[in-house]
C-alpha cells in the first residue's frame, strides 16, 4: 500500500517531526510512503523551499526506507516516493 503525506511549502518545525513519525510508522508496518508538497496559488514561487523540504524528508528517513524517485514536479505537487529497507527496526 502507498501512505501520502502532505506538506506545505512553509511546513512548520513541529508539523514536520509529526509527519515524519507517522512516516517512519508506515514504513515499518511495510507501506510504501508518498509525500508531497502542494502548492496553491502564488506559494508555486517556494519550489525551492518545497524541494529541499522533500530532500530533508528523505536524509532524515534514510535507514528505514530507499528513495525510489527524487523530488519532480507533477501539476502543483512536487512529490517522492519512499519504500520499506528490508529488516529495519520499529522506531
Amino acid at each position: 500500500t502507498v501512505k501520502e503525506i502532505r506538506f506545505g511549502p512553509q511546513t512548520d518545525d513541529h508539523d514536520y517531526n509529526f509527519k515524519l513519525k507517522h512516516a517512519m510508522n508506515f514504513l515499518a508496518e511495510g507501506s510504501k510512503v508518498k509525500a508531497y508538497v502542494f502548492f496553491r496559488g502564488r506559494s508555486i514561487l517556494f519550489k525551492e523551499q518545497g524541494e529541499v523540504l522533500l530532500l530533508r524528508f528523505a536524509n532524515e528517513l534514510e535507514e528505514y526506507a530507499k528513495v525510489e524517485h527524487l523530488p519532480i514536479m507533477e501539476g502543483k505537487r512536487m512529490s517522492i516516493m519512499l519504500s520499506p529497507k528490508k529488516g529495519t527496526p520499529a522506531p
